[in-house]
């Protein structure tokens, strides 16, 4: 049993694989201040809560974005499982290769969801993360990882415009009954959708012409299936494509 974590600015989303098969996954907030032992204790009742021997792990493997939580983790997978962790790092194998200029300024969750892509779906491929940042990826016809475009997310643009602004209220994000909105809520509503919808399209036209014939394109991340149902360019949703990643690069390692 492998326990898988990817560690994002926003959430950890947690899996179990039992012969390479995810069996269970959930999503947790990322917090912080939270310690070893929280997180042990957490980690745990969830196993229990699913009915899984935590004696029959054998290990664990770990994408983070969050350095401080990276010695806290550590702690808790060897305090509470007696496993020394694998960090997705630029020293571990991975099967694809890294162009970007500083391969140790890649974020450990691109790498993944490059490497689960490319396993899956093959290249040409743009991977379209939608979590605090919205990333493109993009991976070449021989599994080279070239680089992409990190975007602001959608939690930020709704958030700064809250912020920014004296009576605009904050609002959920969802598809709007219509495009063109008759009171603020929906006016909101669409244009944070059409406009992400619209930015996501824009830059995938131009990275699709880059990479050139039968590119890919592969969506995953906390609203990709809202914006999957409205791209004209994103044809594949694969909402456990990070943690594919994480369990093809422990096979590997």
């Amino acid at each position: 049993m492998l326990l898988a974590l990817d560690v994002g600015n926003t959430n950890v989303t947690v899996g179990i694989f039992q012969d390479d098969r995810l069996t269970h996954n959930w999503r947790l907030r990322t917090v912080h201040e939270q310690t070893a032992d929280e997180w042990g204790i957490l980690v745990r009742n969830l196993f229990a809560l699913s009915s899984l021997d935590t004696a029959n792990m054998h290990g664990i493997i770990v994408a983070s974005v969050v350095p401080v939580l990276e010695s806290t983790l550590l702690q808790m997978a060897e305090r509470y499982f007696g496993l020394t962790p694998l960090f997705v790092t630029p020293d571990i194998q991975t099967g694809i290769r890294i162009l970007y200029d500083n391969p140790r300024e890649v974020g450990a969750d691109r790498v993944v969801n490059a490497v689960a892509a490319y396993h899956k779906y093959g290249g040409p491929c743009v991977v379209v993360d939608l979590g605090t940042a919205i990333t493109f990826d993009a991976i070449t016809l021989n599994g080279e990882y070239l680089g992409g475009v990190i975007c602001p997310g959608i939690g930020i643009s709704i958030g700064g415009l809250f912020a920014k602004t004296a009576r605009l209220p904050m609002v959920d994000f969802k598809q709007p009954e219509k495009l063109i909105g008759s009171n603020t809520v929906g006016s909101i509503q669409s244009g944070l959708y059409w406009g992400t919808i619209g930015m996501i399209d824009g830059i995938l036209e131009r990275m699709m012409a880059a990479l050139g014939d039968g590119c890919k394109t592969v969506a995953t991340g906390g609203q990709a299936n809202l914006i999957v149902a409205g791209s004209r360019y994103l044809n594949t949703l694969d909402e456990d494509l990070t943690l594919e990643g994480l369990r093809l690069i422990w096979q590997r390692n």
